[in-house]
């Protein structure tokens, strides 16, 4: 399940335009400043963004993210640094999920992740790239509304058309759908039979929020493909 994060408060296009002149940094400093850029920026950092972004070798900011990975490792640390779709982004840790959960739950309503858009989801993560005739075969129900809500959240792109007859748009994930699910890449997708007992305990609490604590709302409207 993904890691509830502090609201980000810089951009990494803001983070570039304000690079400093090349400096030499401690080791201790270079780990500091590492901190600061993977807590606040709103998007996970790549090693090379780090370096444009300090000036400094890219090697010495690997290792140095190494180490500082390391420390928020220990068990007096809530918060770790991971990392997902090809970039480090700060997050608390799983044994602290159902305290940082219960706690935000009682700051504001949850957004919701329907069950439909949820097995759709599911359906292109796991077979992508598809087509919204191969989902509608798989779940047996028409979905272009769902399919619309995906794509309006970034989560799906179009990934072409596939070379059969009427040529159906093909949809695959996107990186926000990594970001969104704390996923390095594809390979950390739960196997067929963990999501399905991911999902079957999530609604046994009648919370559609499986796969993830981080939930979206679905509001089903009318499309077509063209």
């Amino acid at each position: 399940m993904e890691e509830f994060e502090s609201q980000p408060v810089i951009s990494m296009d803001e983070l570039l335009e304000a690079a400093p002149e090349p400096v030499s940094l401690e080791a201790s400093q270079l780990r500091a400043v590492l901190e600061a850029l993977v807590y606040v920026t709103e998007e996970p950092l790549t090693i090379a963004q780090m370096a444009a972004v300090l000036q400094q070798p890219a090697d010495q900011v690997r290792a140095a993210l190494e180490e500082l990975t390391a420390e928020f490792e220990k068990p007096e640390h809530g918060l770790a640094i991971r990392e997902v779709a090809g970039g480090y982004r700060m997050a608390t840790k799983p044994e602290h999920h159902e305290a940082v959960r219960n706690f935000v739950r009682s700051l504001k309503s949850p957004l919701k992740l329907s069950l439909p858009a949820l097995e759709t989801l599911a359906v292109i993560a796991y077979k992508q790239p598809v087509t919204s005739p191969e989902i509608m075969e798989i779940r047996g129900v028409q979905g272009a509304g769902v399919l619309k809500t995906l794509l309006d959240r970034k989560l799906i792109a179009t990934a072409g058309r596939k070379d059969v007859i009427g040529k159906p748009i093909l949809y695959k994930t996107t990186k926000d759908f990594l970001v969104q699910f704390g996923l390095k890449d594809l390979s950390e997708l739960p196997s067929l039979k963990e999501f399905e007992e991911i999902r079957r305990l999530a609604f046994a609490d009648g919370e559609p929020d499986a796969l993830a604590s981080a939930t979206i709302d679905e509001q089903p409207t009318p499309a077509t493909e063209s």
